[in-house]
């Protein structure tokens, strides 16, 4: 099982020194990847009545591929999105963005993709958050082809690409796709049938042994083996919970997960040496050394 962290985003601040400390710091603690969340905009909630999401215009977002591409340059750690909102982004240039990433980083450019929650930035960036379900599914199959056949034309409800590619090509040929999945029969069908991996939204115990059993059902109707597809599990880390912390890294070991990630977002740190501290704390605990 490989062993990552999230990247504390909405607590990491902006300034560029801080985020390379954290990265370094991950990949010296022997961490093996570092996932990112992806949020373009996040609404005020002031003007905004009834809302109710997980962040608002407050929190702070790296965006994904810019920053993958400055981390390349000097981290060895696999990059994961954990997930890029796909359907509120055009399927061409995310695929070069992608390829771009694979490129510089040398092939370690794992693209968690998902349908997202928040309206708002649908809304901003001109996209129909009813539909982004199909159009996600549409996305998949275009930027496959696009990472894989020099020439491509295809004909969607939302794309429209005639006869043309990219180049440089990324090192993946494809870039392995993730998926998130967490209620939607759709979303477990969808990792059976096309998803390389999935992120499951629940701790280990009975409720992610019907959520595997679901996706294993999905990858068996479309002709696949489930073993073949991964699994990443993510554990909140408190200081002085580090008992509950490697319980849980064995639950999912014995589920099967190929990855899990270190989230240090919890524990309220509010500076990057306290997360750094943490991640330190969470090695024994979690594996590692």
């Amino acid at each position: 099982m490989r062993i990552g962290v999230v990247f504390p985003q909405t607590q990491i601040g902006a300034d560029p020194g801080g985020i390379r400390a954290y990265a370094e710091a991950a990949a010296d603690l022997g961490y093996q990847h570092l996932m990112v969340y992806d949020h373009v905009l996040g609404a005020d909630p002031a003007a905004r009545e009834g809302w109710k999401g997980a962040y608002d215009l407050h929190d702070t977002f790296h965006e994904p591929f810019v920053l993958f591409g400055w981390l390349a340059a000097f981290s060895p750690l696999e990059l994961v999105t954990g997930v890029i909102v796909l359907p509120q982004r055009q399927a061409a240039l995310a695929a070069k963005q992608a390829a771009e990433v694979d490129i510089l980083s040398g092939g370690k450019l794992r693209l968690g993709v998902g349908i997202g929650w928040n309206k708002v930035e649908y809304e901003a960036l001109g996209e129909d958050f009813h539909r982004r379900g199909r159009v996600l599914d549409e996305q998949i199959d275009l930027m496959k082809r696009l990472w894989t056949e020099p020439v491509v034309t295809s004909e969607g409800s939302r794309h429209n690409v005639q006869a043309a590619g990219l180049a440089p090509m990324p090192v993946q040929r494809p870039i392995p796709i993730w998926l998130g999945a967490e209620r939607a029969e759709a979303a477990f069908d969808r990792v059976g049938r096309v998803g390389d991996g999935w992120f499951p939204q629940v701790a280990p115990g009975a409720k992610l042994d019907d959520l595997i059993a679901r996706v294993h059902a999905a990858a068996s109707r479309h002709g696949r083996d489930p073993a073949q597809i991964g699994m990443e599990g993510r554990i909140s880390v408190r200081a002085g919970q580090l008992d509950a912390v490697a319980a849980e890294a064995d639950g999912w070991r014995k589920a099967s997960a190929t990855h899990i990630s270190v989230n240090t977002m919890p524990g309220g740190r509010k500076t990057v040496d306290e997360h750094i501290a943490l991640l330190r704390e969470a090695t024994a605990a979690v594996g590692l050394g």
